[in-house]
């Protein structure tokens, strides 16, 4: 079996290919345009941009793959594509191309909850574990954890009540005068920095609970750097510092609602997904704290963190092993809980 994977839901134009089943497959070739540079002036994505960029270079793109993997339209047994949540106008972008190729080549097109895609992400480079697992789904808009219980069959049991963690970085980050995306330019920034400098809280990591708040830790970044006499008043060290903090304050919650979640579920494996999750010192922080609490940390490659195809065609092919089929009726859903399509259930 093979199945195009598109993804187009906010500012990466992707497309992919994959050959198999759930169980043994690969992907034989994919390819990520990314929109940051376009968008990084303005300081954060704009939907009306993003979607031109994306019609821009969607059809090129996979008539590229296609013609570096060798493979003709009649050779590819599904489609797949994001269906949302995400930018209504970029949605269309991907949905219209899958719905128009499905028409005139008479394939079935799968519609990807683009979470989902996420969610399974980690069974591109290793399978997946047993069921049930618990799953952080962490990124620019969304912190959640997720009780996976089979295919299909997810439960939101924990969730951000304000900013998602990827805003919290991406906020900070504009605090200390660094670009957009800001999660991976504090990162680069916290390198070397003391992260005890500044004592930042870790909002609701006390609340028995596995719900998350990240708006509170942003207003505490801005009034410690209020507190040093502003930005101007910040060398490069105290900068690093104040990066390496936020970095820590906020991969610790993170890590530590994690496990909490695992112990309360009863479920021995752990999976990181979204762009959060390409954080190295997330990785660490869980790598270390999975092992001492019995727990099997799934991790994605880093490059199947953020948006991209090749989740998008796992994912379908997952969907199909387990009976979903491709639906007649469907449209892309900017605002689409992940909890929902349980509704869709397998034939």
């Amino acid at each position: 079996m093979i199945i195009l994977g598109i993804e187009t839901s906010c500012d990466e134009t992707a497309a992919a290919l994959y050959r198999g089943d759930a169980e043994s497959g690969a992907i034989i070739a994919e390819s990520i345009a990314s929109q940051i540079a376009t968008h990084a002036r303005f300081g954060g994505v704009v939907p009306e941009v993003a979607s031109r960029e994306h019609l821009a270079a969607l059809p090129a793109m996979v008539d590229q793959l296609l013609d570096a993997a060798n493979i003709d339209w009649p050779a590819i047994d599904h489609l797949a594509v994001t269906a949302g949540p995400g930018l209504m106008g970029a949605l269309l972008v991907g949905t219209s191309f899958a719905r128009a190729a499905g028409a005139v080549h008479q394939i079935p097109v799968v519609p990807i909850h683009h979470m989902e895609g996420h969610l399974l992400a980690p069974g591109l480079s290793d399978r997946l574990p047993p069921f049930p697992f618990i799953t952080l789904l962490v990124s620019g808009g969304h912190t959640q954890l997720v009780l996976v219980q089979s295919i299909g069959d997810y439960t939101i049991i924990g969730q951000t009540l304000d900013d998602a963690a990827g805003e919290c970085f991406d906020k900070s980050a504009r605090l200390l005068g660094l670009p957009y995306p800001g999660g991976p330019e504090i990162a680069k920034l916290a390198i070397g920095g003391d992260a005890g400098r500044f004592k930042l809280p870790r909002p609701m990591l006390n609340k028995d609970n596995l719900h998350f708040s990240f708006s509170g830790l942003k207003t505490a970044v801005m009034y410690a750097i209020k507190g040093v006499g502003g930005i101007e008043a910040m060398d490069q060290t105290m900068r690093q510092d104040m990066a390496a903090a936020i970095e820590l304050a906020v991969c610790e919650v993170l890590a530590k609602k994690s496990l909490r979640a695992c112990r309360q579920h009863h479920a021995p494996h752990l999976i990181i997904a979204g762009g959060v999750a390409a954080n190295a010192t997330l990785r660490q922080l869980l790598t270390q704290s999975s092992r001492e609490a019995g727990v099997t940390l799934h991790l994605p490659q880093p490059q199947h963190c953020t948006d991209n195809a090749a989740m998008i065609a796992y994912a379908a092919a997952q969907r199909l092993a387990a009976g979903f089929t491709a639906p007649t009726e469907w449209d892309a859903t900017p605002r689409w809980p992940l909890d929902a399509i349980n509704t869709q259930t397998a034939s």
